[in-house]
């Protein structure tokens, strides 16, 4: 699973310019926010100091030839992205930054010990998010570890890459080179869509219509290049374990609303979560031939930080998939109906959105 961390900040990509509207918000702050704000300047200041035409890096004597190669697939999905999918066509994801790391941020998820709710902060232009980024890992793990002497479950996930929402030029990262050209170009579909539209304070909103546009994006650029679908095995893997943890959520909910003792309450938390385990070899093993490609995420540490994600980046992939259909499969028609969905108030929305998801 992958997360990222998105953010932006009043201003194009001007790097003195990127810095007033951060300082007016500093001078407002305390000394821990202030400290916060200040290590995502910093991080976005040093990925922006690192970029380099792509062009020039994979024409540079030096460069490695794999790096080579992805970053010219690369290029070839940024376009099709553009010329295909409809989606932005500007300086993102043509430009290369090495950032010396294996991740370019490390996002901390909260939540209740027994609730589902994640803790939320709220940024400049991107509004109100569930998580929030740090590009130092020690930070991120000391945040951590304040939030669980708070009583809070706590997850932190490494992050390829994130969108600034057109407010920067996004490079391909480092982090995101490390993948082949197919994982590459996805994450390049993904983060277009974030730039094409946005709807600030819903993360399960903008985060399910990205995947989606980044699923369907993948699947065109193969047929574009004449390779045959992904395979349905791969995808029904991953719809499965979806499928498994999302059900967890949802029994866990119910779990939750029980007027149960705090010991109780724990107890059959963690039976839910010995029952994810349990479905999920006995998936493997039954359907999947005994190979297992999420058995360290499902033998590490459960709780209910790690679930959010799944809840955040699927929940409504298969309605924006009805919806696709309903525009002919026309993307310019889908986007136009995506921001009309977008433009209603949250609870017409999230109505919306029930009504096109299939029938389980």
């Amino acid at each position: 699973m992958v997360f990222k961390r998105r953010f932006g900040h009043g201003c194009r990509d001007n790097q003195k310019a990127y810095w007033v509207p951060l300082a007016l918000c500093l001078l407002l702050c305390g000394c821990d926010t202030l400290r916060y704000y200040g290590q995502l300047a910093e991080g976005q200041a040093a990925l922006l100091r690192a970029r380099q035409p792509a062009e020039q890096v994979i024409a540079a004597p030096g460069t490695p030839v794999l790096l080579q190669q992805r970053l010219a697939l690369a290029l070839r999905a940024r376009a099709f992205a553009s010329e295909q999918l409809h989606l932005p066509d500007n300086r993102s994801y043509r430009l290369y930054a090495d950032v010396h790391r294996p991740f370019v941020l490390w996002n901390v998820f909260a939540t209740g010990e027994f609730s589902l709710q994640p803790v939320t902060h709220c940024f400049p232009i991107a509004g109100c998010v569930a998580y929030r980024g740090y590009y130092d890992q020690g930070a991120a793990r000391g945040a951590a570890a304040l939030l669980r002497q708070q009583g809070q479950d706590v997850y932190v996930g490494g992050v390829e890459t994130y969108s600034t929402l057109g407010w920067f030029d996004d490079p391909i990262i480092s982090t995101m080179a490390r993948w082949g050209g197919e994982r590459l170009a996805t994450l390049i579909f993904h983060e277009l869509a974030h730039q094409r539209y946005y709807v600030k304070d819903d993360t399960e909103f903008n985060e399910s219509y990205a995947t989606f546009v980044e699923q369907e994006g993948t699947r065109q650029w193969r047929a574009w290049r004449g390779l045959p679908p992904q395979s349905l095995s791969q995808a029904r893997q991953q719809e499965q374990f979806v499928r498994l943890v999302l059900d967890t959520r949802d029994r866990l909910a119910q779990v939750y609303r029980q007027p149960w003792a705090p010991e109780a309450m724990r107890a059959a938390k963690q039976a839910e979560f010995e029952r994810l385990r349990r479905e999920y070899r006995q998936l493997r093993d039954g359907q999947w031939g005994g190979q297992g490609p999420y058995d360290a995420w499902v033998n590490g540490p459960l709780n209910n930080a790690k679930l959010l994600p799944f809840g955040l980046y699927d929940q409504w992939v298969p309605a924006f998939a009805q919806l696709f259909e309903q525009q002919g499969k026309d993307w310019p028609r889908f986007f136009r109906a995506v921001q009309r969905l977008g433009a209603l108030p949250a609870a017409q929305r999230k109505a919306r959105l029930s009504q096109l998801m299939p029938p389980v």
